[in-house]
Formats: structure tokens, C-alpha cells, sequence
């Protein structure tokens, strides 16, 4: 399938992408999360993981999804800074991230804080991601987020 170049300027594009993983993330769309990763190696605190199938089958084990299809967690991107190299077609990313999650038995608090460190490529004139690194610095309740035996 050839896709027409995106016509998006190169940070804004790079932004949208990163915008997008927050969303499909709390959407529970994890086979969402296995296409905007499939070109890229996932890295977070289990073995990297790679490839459209490998990825949404590792969010699926690792997530706990609720009665509305969702993990019931809002993830707020922030401190975004990308370095873009236009003549290469690659492009850095770092950014924090704080997740936030509410129950009805649990009141809204937020969960865990890290730090994504993203690698980019632009192939067929459309950015995609190559490697997101994923490392938590502070960690909360995560019981109601995260499968036993995983964190």
C-alpha cells in the first residue's frame, strides 16, 4: 500500500505520534498500539519486543483492561523535546510521562512517572516510530493497572 507523503512539518508530525500512543494506550486499543509500533522496538522493563503482533499481544498480557474496554488511565505527555535530522530522515525524542488512573473504588492519582526516549525514521515520507525506550522513575499503586508478575 503506497501512501501519499505526509505533509505535516517534521516536530509536529513527530508530536503527533507520541500524542497518538497516549491515546490509543488509554483507549485499551492495543492492536492500534501493535500498527503505530510496528516498525519500531518496544523497550520497557520486560525483554524488547518488536513487531505489530509481539507488541499488542504484550500490552493485552500486561494491562488490565476494565468493564468499558479501557485501562481507566489518562498518560499526560509533557517536556516533549525532538531533534529532527531532515537529510537522514531520523529524529530523537525525549519526553516525560505521568499516568493517571481512577476506579470506582480507587480515586483519581496518578500511578507512575517516567520518561519515554523515542527514535524516529521517516520511511515513504510518513515518521514512524523505531524504538520506544520506556523507564518509570516513580511507581505507585499499580495493582489495578498491572497483571501480577509484571511492572
Amino acid at each position: 500500500m503506497s501512501a501519499e507523503p505526509d505533509s505535516t512539518p517534521s516536530h509536529r508530525a513527530i508530536e503527533n505520534l507520541i500524542a497518538r500512543y497516549a491515546e490509543l494506550v488509554d483507549d485499551g486499543d492495543f492492536a492500534g498500539l501493535g500498527v503505530l509500533l510496528a516498525d519500531a522496538t518496544f523497550i520497557g522493563s520486560g525483554a524488547p519486543v518488536s513487531g505489530a503482533g509481539a507488541i499488542e499481544r504484550m500490552f493485552r498480557e500486561t494491562l488490565i483492561v476494565y468493564g468499558d474496554g479501557t485501562p481507566r488511565t489518562q498518560h499526560v505527555t509533557s517536556n516533549v523535546a525532538i531533534e529532527v535530522d531532515e537529510q537522514a530522515g531520523t529524529a530523537d525524542a525525549r519526553s516525560y510521562v505521568t499516568v493517571f488512573q481512577a476506579l470506582p473504588e480507587l480515586p483519581l492519582q496518578a500511578i507512575a512517572a517516567g520518561r519515554y526516549r523515542d527514535r524516529f525514521e521517516r520511511r515513504d515520507g510518513r515518521w514512524r516510530f523505531a524504538e520506544r525506550r520506556v523507564r518509570m522513575r516513580l511507581v505507585g499503586d499499580v495493582s489495578r493497572h498491572l497483571r501480577r508478575g509484571t511492572t
